[in-house]
């Protein structure tokens, strides 16, 4: 019987896994769960068991050399983190892999509701009937428009991307790409135009900040970026905040010239007295677009078919695999929240 490390922070196995799922799990592997306390001893002692492992807490090369059996590792945060030796898993035909796909259809989704709610200024006439300030009519519509024949602009466009384009297709048939690890013929395949990054915050009327954090991008959208964009252009922060420069983006907000929405933030919780709390002009999301327990059941689903491949001497297919080229450039911070 195959032997499974369970470490799946700050997911739990419940989160993840139906009931009826986790007694599968247990039926077919030998489920050991990595305590909370000295884990480090926990590793050194039975990391050499392993031939799978859920979670992707540090991973030392001093540990990975005594995980002769190792065949795979799950990332179930969703982000590949800066905290193992990929070239030695590349090297020993470990898999790394990432439950990340299971987020792009529910985070698309929330994502056309914040356009349309930036669009049409769903949120502020919400809060304005609150407090008894509303417009009837005409009067509430003056910084409103439409999304139909915009403009849009995509800065990154890996799953989320993919998802979210056809469910902007029945608005817009213009759609613009920066993503310099994507050839433009593939652009060009998907009905979308390479652009450059100047170019999509300029002439685009909705922007989408859809990259994973990488050692090139970090605070790469700065005021100069912002300052391109057109009157009432809408930005929507949906990967990570790292790739914004959130400073600029205050002194562009109270400009009052674009909208914003973002669902992450440089630091997660937010602190009460943050100043970007006061801001106007900006719709905030508490890091909950791809939080659905439907969502989460579904990367148990994934994780779990993956293990029946390799169980098969099979190649792993529904969760994302980790690429040599790319993976040590990433950035990602984990997440401590589901």
């Amino acid at each position: 019987m195959k032997t499974i490390l369970v470490d799946p922070y700050p997911r739990k196995m419940e989160l993840i896994f139906t009931p009826q799922k986790i007694q599968v799990l247990k039926k077919n592997y030998n489920l050991i769960n990595v305590p909370k306390k000295n884990q480090a001893l926990f590793y050194e002692k039975n990391i050499h068991k392993a031939n799978y492992r859920i979670g992707q807490p540090n991973l030392p090369t001093s540990l990975l050399k005594k995980a002769s059996r190792l065949r795979a590792i799950f990332n179930v945060e969703s982000n590949f983190m800066d905290n193992m030796d990929y070239d030695y898993c590349f090297k020993n035909n470990i898999y790394v892999l990432s439950t990340a796909p299971v987020f792009a259809q529910t985070v698309a989704e929330i994502a056309v509701g914040f356009t349309l709610s930036l669009k049409r200024d769903i949120h502020q006439s919400h809060l304005d009937f609150i407090q008894k300030k509303e417009k009837y009519g005409l009067e509430g519509n003056t910084n409103s428009s439409l999304l139909k024949n915009n403009k849009i602009g995509f800065i990154g466009f890996g799953d989320l991307g993919k998802s979210l384009k056809p469910l902007l297709e029945p608005f817009t048939s213009q759609f613009y790409i920066y993503d310099p690890w994507l050839p433009e013929k593939l652009i060009k395949d998907s009905g979308c135009t390479s652009s450059s990054l100047r170019q999509v915050f300029k002439d685009c009327d909705v922007v989408y900040v859809l990259a994973t954090i990488t050692s090139n991008n970090q605070s790469m959208i700065d005021k100069k970026l912002l300052n391109l964009m057109k009157k009432n252009a809408c930005l929507l922060i949906l990967s990570r905040a790292s790739v914004v420069n959130f400073q600029d983006l205050i002194q562009i907000l109270r400009k009052g010239k674009i909208k914003v929405a973002t669902d992450v933030f440089p630091e997660e919780p937010v602190k009460k007295n943050d100043p970007l709390r006061k801001e106007k002009n900006i719709l905030f999301s508490a890091h909950r677009a791809g939080a659905l327990n439907s969502v989460f059941f579904e990367m148990g689903e994934i994780v779990y078919e993956d293990l029946q491949l390799m169980s098969k001497n099979l190649p792993p297919r529904l969760c994302r695999r980790a690429e040599l080229e790319t993976v040590k450039s990433l950035r990602s911070k984990p997440v401590n929240v589901n």
